[in-house]
């Protein structure tokens, strides 16, 4: 970090960051009152100029750690919240070692940059294990989608992967014009806490594969759109290739996934 006095004037929103800062008081108490009362360890993504900072700071109980990108916001939250100076992980969330953070299970909370919000959830997808649960922001649309059923058109990739260890709730909707600068579009709090015991019974790369490979071309029954797959072909295989991508559920993309034999 270079050597430069600290400021506690506005940090500026940067438009390649995906930036929008949130300024409404009290929608950020209401999103880190939506953490689950047991929480210990928290990580927040993106605190810019520390609004739900400032609230979770106020839980005693929880040991709190930020990952902020962008050094303006650093020095900021440094000279703003100094307790909080040695729990600052000055880095990109999206090549943050998630092991190293803290010693045991830990939820995430944020305001997510909504040109890396996606990224984020497949970063949690590959570390629920260790993530409890997650209390985010996002684009409406985005927010909808992540927790939207099979059957549904806002069903997808991270429908799957997601609902096949955490189970989501859509919390509410957030207005444009409390943030700086305003998005185009209305952003959408959800709530993910994980499932007990769950477990993928099979290969997580190739549930992965088979999940995103069915979408890519959800169009097609799956028979086409899985023609590289060699299943093991039973009534309930022969079933399910008859159907489109959005039809099934995470159970069903599992299933097929077990009867894998190899790609051809």
């Amino acid at each position: 970090m270079p050597k430069q006095l600290y400021t506690n004037q506005s940090v500026r929103p940067k438009k390649f960051w995906g930036q929008h800062f949130l300024h409404d008081k009290n929608i950020a108490q209401k999103i880190v009152g939506s953490l689950s009362p047991e929480t210990k360890r928290v990580l927040e993504i993106g605190p810019g100029m520390g609004i739900l900072t400032q609230f979770l700071l106020q839980k005693p109980e929880i040991d709190l750690k930020v990952v902020e990108i962008d050094e303006e916001s650093v020095i900021f939250l440094k000279h703003n919240f100094p307790q909080l100076s040695d729990s600052i992980l000055f880095s990109d969330v999206l090549q943050l070692d998630f092991s190293s953070i803290f010693d045991d299970s830990f939820a995430i909370i944020g305001n997510f940059p909504y040109n890396i919000s996606s990224q984020i959830l497949f970063r949690v997808f590959e570390h629920e294990g260790r993530i409890t649960e997650l209390v985010g922001m996002f684009q409406a649309e985005v927010a909808r989608r992540i927790i939207s059923p099979s059957g549904s058109k806002d069903y997808g990739i991270l429908s799957v992967l997601i609902q096949t260890f955490y189970e989501g709730e859509y919390l509410f909707t957030v207005n444009e014009k409390v943030f700086t600068p305003p998005p185009a579009v209305k952003s959408g709090v959800i709530r993910l806490r994980h499932k007990p015991n769950a477990q993928l019974p099979c290969s997580v790369d190739n549930f992965t594969h088979l999940v995103k490979t069915a979408f890519n071309q959800r169009r097609k029954i799956l028979r086409n759109a899985l023609s590289k797959f060699q299943l093991i072909h039973d009534e309930n295989v022969e079933a399910l290739l008859q159907k489109r991508a959005e039809q099934l559920s995470y159970d069903d993309f599992i299933y097929l996934t077990s009867s894998l034999v190899k790609f051809l």
